[in-house]
């Protein structure tokens, strides 16, 4: 059985704040990244993240549906130091796509950053629809000078951020950063870059792969970027896919996980499609939000706190039986392990 004390399906014991930075690096045009951190934050708060009244909220793009994300804006930080992940978004998404996720680890003791990628991003896609739609049209070369520099960003973007944070970005919350615990998750796209970051930068412990990107067999449509796999470190990796999941198909899945050289586990959502990797699942008939929710963050939570807070219990959770836990709370999920489904 799973310790008592340690249950990653239930938020954490801290109340969640969040804050917005805005970045600029020099050693790349200038490039403008705005991001998001959220973090533990002091006992005060302590509800105020859970209610509407006072929770966050955020329009994706100007004049869209107001959002809530389960967290207080500027809150005081909690004292103390605390594990790093940064989040990479999937493409045409955005830096709050998975709150659900940021604010869940953020209960539980670590600090989240994402930034907003910037070219890839919903509005980069909501305003390049505008120009297609004015008449707009990028010749072949124009559109593959485009796909490279969006790949060419991914990597880089995530360094930067990272270098800003230990930096001392974002004000106190800094202070308040283990600068040698630090982990990576990406959706999609953004799964492919947390993969790639581990090729260039030994600064990460811990990946987290969501549905991601970068199999050698893209579906069309699909980013055709690469992964060479040849990491700076073994770093403990899991994956959770979707089983119908339309453009990163589970062959591609098994694809990037027998690849991957370290320890590593793979979690299937059974009957999920990409899209429940995110806040706003609307796809009926497939797997519910919640479940999906409960799938992500019970793992996710789970795998961070193992690796880089060396939490005994959930090194127990991850190598027990997590789809025996999944299943008592109505999740249907299954395990693969070097090729074979369990």
């Amino acid at each position: 059985m799973t310790d008592p004390v340690f249950d990653p399906f239930v938020g954490g014991p801290y109340p969640v704040g969040v804050r917005s930075g805005f970045a600029i690096d020099r050693g790349r045009d200038d490039r403008q990244l705005q991001f998001e951190v959220w973090y533990p934050a002091s006992p005060r708060y302590s509800g105020l993240d859970q209610s509407a009244a006072t929770q966050d909220r955020f329009a994706v793009l100007p004049g869209a549906e107001l959002l809530h994300q389960a967290a207080v804006r500027d809150a005081d930080a909690h004292s103390g130091r605390h594990p790093l992940v940064l989040y990479s978004h999937a493409s045409g998404g955005h830096r709050r796509q998975s709150s659900f996720l940021c604010t869940h680890l953020a209960s539980h003791g670590f600090v989240v950053a994402a930034a907003d990628h910037t070219g890839n991003t919903a509005a980069d896609f909501a305003a390049r629809a505008e120009r297609v739609a004015a008449g707009e049209v990028l010749t072949p070369a124009e559109g593959e000078r485009r796909l490279r520099r969006i790949i060419a960003d991914r990597v880089p973007d995530l360094r930067f951020l990272l270098d800003q944070l230990l930096g001392g970005a974002n004000g106190d919350v800094a202070d308040h950063i283990d600068g040698q615990r630090i982990g990576v998750i990406g959706w999609s796209f953004g799964g492919w870059a947390a993969l790639a970051a581990l090729e260039v930068d030994d600064r990460f412990r811990a990946a987290l792969a969501l549905a991601p990107a970068g199999n050698s067999k893209p579906l069309p449509g699909i980013i055709p970027a690469t992964l060479t796999f040849a990491w700076k470190r073994a770093v403990p990796t899991m994956f959770l896919i979707a089983e119908k999941d339309r453009f990163t198909p589970l062959s591609g899945q098994y694809e990037l996980f027998e690849r991957t050289p370290s320890t590593k586990w793979m979690f299937v959502l059974r009957h999920a499609d990409h899209q429940h990797f995110a806040d706003q699942i609307d796809e009926p008939g497939l797997c519910s939000p919640e479940h999906a929710h409960l799938f992500t963050r019970g793992l996710g939570l789970a795998h961070l706190t193992a690796v880089l807070k060396e939490h005994a219990a959930a090194r127990h959770f991850v190598s027990g039986d997590p789809v025996a836990q999944l299943k008592e709370r109505g999740v249907d999920a299954t395990s693969h392990q070097n090729g074979a489904g369990n």
